[in-house]
């Protein structure tokens, strides 16, 4: 079968490309998924989220090779494995990230992608309650819901102690102010996920012209004189080969993406020839700039009742869930990540250089690889922080000729002095803020790391034991015009080939501030109408 464009993975980029390009009626597109569908209820309530966690039914559920830094432990990498991709199962933070982030994109040689670039992308692909104004965009597809006036009583409380030690406010992180302490947006729509699958592919599954085919492994891009020119897949054990006139794009995320970037002979050739992987084009840089954002989380018991009460109870649930029913608001209707905030670890800094997060529930992940999100068995709630731009990188790598083997993801944590440093000033910003009146005032004890951590050693070594990846992974076929350190030029070509692109979170050239999914959603909005141009 023929296509004008083939894209390889219906994940948060792939289900935009597919609509985008198949919205005119004038092309003929192909989306494959390695995954199934999403037409189970938990992928629709946002709560839903946690049932996806732990589910090889729906998630790739990868794991890190051992992190020397971090007391050699595997650190827990989900990926979606389902139509919409991380998209379906992420717990829907929609932050772009600073100015600063975009324009630094544009200064490694990627014009066109500041922050006053991308800025009409952000906005064309929301529906914001503010509609368009500077900032935001009023009709897009993807819905955009403040929590405010939503939230936990105790998100107040995490606010007002912010208030107390000076910090500033901001009333919207994707507004004009980002530093502060805040509530958070998530992509919902009257209590429901909002992802590019439910509100850009499933509108378009009709069109004549858009054909998506499910539980379709993509093995290898197939090359014709340096040039793309289709796809093998597996699919229910029967290889195929699909063939594109125009262009095959590779949406399969920061793992797979240059996974099969490898496994088709584009990669580095010490690295294929040691797999004996025939040799398309040397590109040093694939699977390479590997970035993420790690973070470990304050447990503390309170005097007042949190999400904890609620949801440790049958009793609890069925009312949350009664709720949820018929209004479509409630705890089940959100993120349990619903305040928190951008900060700066000491007066150097130029910008916000950590991300909080304050939860109105606590709840531990199990170190037996049985991942839950039972709250604690009182009333707690969580602080957790995150570098926003560390500087470690770190590698993909296939392990084998087989795509069915999952490739090795090393994303290096720790690895400098300046992503080490700020693991402590984090660590002393938590406390600091723990510190306000407001919050001592409900707090009974830090459960943990507890006060026997009392020292920037110990506290460094606590995160070292107990943090773990927010799930941000990006930069792994970065963005740069040197073929030497970068995968693609500034329009996602693949650098030295015809007909291959690259749309997700690989190409990022460094991580965002915050919450990597908005920026994805925007990559795509954006690499649409490249590829619409030079069509």
């Amino acid at each position: 079968m023929t296509y004008d464009y083939i894209i390889a993975g219906a994940g948060a980029a792939g289900c935009i490309l597919a609509n985008r390009l198949s919205a005119s009626g004038k092309y003929s597109v192909l989306l494959l998924e390695a995954g199934g569908k999403d037409n189970s209820l938990w992928f629709r309530i946002p709560v839903g989220f946690a049932k996806m966690y732990y589910n090889p039914t729906f998630n790739w559920m990868y794991y890190s090779k051992p992190q020397k830094q971090l007391n050699d432990r595997e650190i827990y990498a989900p990926r979606g494995k389902v139509q919409g991709g991380s998209g379906s199962i992420n717990a829907m933070i929609y932050v772009r990230g600073q100015a600063h982030d975009f324009d630094d994109w544009a200064a490694n040689g990627n014009e066109g992608w500041s922050f006053k670039d991308v800025l009409p992308y952000f906005r064309k692909l929301e529906n914001h309650p503010l509609g368009d104004t500077e900032y935001h965009g009023g009709s897009g597809p993807i819905s955009i819901t403040p929590m405010k006036g939503q939230t936990h009583p105790i998100c107040d409380v995490f606010l007002k102690g912010c208030d107390e030690l000076g910090y500033p406010h901001s009333e919207d992180f994707n507004g004009p102010k980002f530093e502060g302490s805040g509530l958070y947006d998530v992509n919902t729509k009257n209590g429901q996920r909002c992802s590019s699958s439910f509100a850009h592919l499933h509108p378009a599954l009709g069109r004549p012209n858009l054909t998506v085919e499910h539980y379709a492994l993509v093995d290898r891009v197939v090359f014709e004189d340096g040039r793309a020119t289709g796809v093998c897949v597996t699919q229910h054990g029967v290889v195929h080969t699909f063939t594109a006139s125009k262009e095959v794009i590779l949406c399969a995320g920061a793992v797979d993406t240059p996974k099969l970037l490898q496994l088709s002979g584009v990669a580095d050739q010490a690295l294929l020839a040691r797999h004996n992987i025939a040799l398309v084009k040397h590109l040093p840089a694939v699977g390479k700039n590997l970035q993420d954002h790690l973070c470990a989380s304050y447990y503390y018991k309170a005097n007042i009742p949190t999400l904890n009460d609620q949801l440790s109870s049958l009793f609890g649930q069925f009312k949350l869930g009664l709720k949820y029913l018929f209004t479509r608001k409630g705890a089940l209707a959100m993120s349990v990540n619903q305040a928190g905030g951008f900060f700066r670890g000491n007066e150097q800094q130029a910008h916000p250089n950590l991300q909080l997060y304050f939860n109105p529930l606590s709840y531990q992940i199990p170190k037996n690889n049985k991942a839950s999100l039972k709250p604690e068995p009182y009333s707690g709630f969580l602080l957790c922080f995150n570098p926003c731009r560390p500087t470690s990188r770190g590698t993909i790598e296939i392990a084998s000729k087989n795509p069915r083997d999952a490739a090795l993801i090393d994303p290096n944590y720790l690895s400098t002095q300046k992503d080490i440093d700020e693991v402590i000033q984090g660590s002393r910003l938590m406390r600091k803020i723990m510190q306000a009146p407001a919050l001592k005032s409900i707090t009974v004890e830090e459960v943990l790391p507890g006060p026997a951590v009392d020292t920037d050693e110990k506290m460094l070594q606590y995160f070292r034991e107990n943090s773990g990846s927010i799930y941000h992974l990006c930069g792994s076929c970065s963005m740069g015009s040197d073929e030497e350190h970068s995968v693609v030029d500034n329009r996602l070509k693949v650098h030295g080939i015809d007909g291959l692109r690259i749309v997700d979170a690989s190409i990022f050239p460094n991580v965002t501030s915050g919450n990597t999914h908005a920026a994805v959603l925007m990559v795509a909005e954006k690499g649409a109408d490249l590829i619409l141009q030079d069509g």
